[in-house]
């Protein structure tokens, strides 16, 4: 059994994500025509239902599914963008951010093997690149995501948790918000997270995509 409840998401630093935001691809093509989509006000968590502890529409909590037990996710699946891309275990790296799939394969994403499984109680983070230095990588679309859009992941009991889509927000890096994003949920919920915002031909990237989105179902 692993250890993710004595870690949790606490543990990750601040900006985690920035390594997945070279933009090496646009840098080289021209980011006028190749800049990932972003995600509009409309897809946004509506203010006067924000807590302020990450949970972007409480009132979904009452359609919540139970539950499942523990188990690592194995795939994730977003029909309405197209991904379907294998989940490796990332941990942290040695200045405490989230560590990345490796950049050369574009059609992978991994999750946070210290913290919450996906489908259990409690913030999952799954996390992708946006892009690579040959083209669109597994999250290129994230930012498109709609309210109520579907994600699956299959997880290595033989279970698939079904996750719907509450809000679609995008974060300069030093603006992003750690207990927003990676705080605890009395719920099981989930985050996906790719790189987003502005772009600069010297640094890439200028900040993240993220969605948020909670369990309401399984099979």
């Amino acid at each position: 059994m692993r250890s993710h409840r004595s870690v949790g998401n606490a543990a990750i630093a601040t900006a985690t994500a920035l390594a997945l935001c070279s933009g090496a691809w646009l840098l080289r093509n021209g980011a006028e025509t190749h800049t990932p989509p972003q995600p509009s006000a409309a897809q946004a968590a509506a203010q006067s239902g924000d807590t302020g502890r990450g949970d972007p529409h409480p009132r979904a909590r009452r359609s919540a599914a139970p539950a499942l037990p523990p188990s690592p996710p194995d795939r994730i699946r977003i029909p309405s963008i197209r991904v379907d891309a294998p989940l490796m275990g990332l941990g942290l790296t040695r200045t405490g951010s989230l560590d990345v799939p490796p950049a050369e394969r574009r059609n992978l994403a991994g999750w946070y093997e210290a913290g919450t499984t996906p489908g259990e109680t409690g913030t999952a983070i799954v996390a992708g690149h946006v892009d690579n230095a040959d083209g669109p990588a597994v999250f290129y679309h994230l930012g498109a995501l709609k309210k109520g859009s579907t994600i699956e992941v299959d997880r290595r009991d033989g279970g698939t948790a079904l996750f719907s889509v509450d809000a679609v927000e995008v974060y300069d890096a030093k603006d992003f918000p750690d207990k927003k994003v990676y705080g605890a949920a009395p719920r099981p919920e989930l985050r996906v997270i790719t790189c987003g915002g502005g772009y600069s031909r010297t640094t890439g990237y200028q900040g993240n995509v993220v969605v948020f989105a909670h369990l309401t179902g399984s099979r």
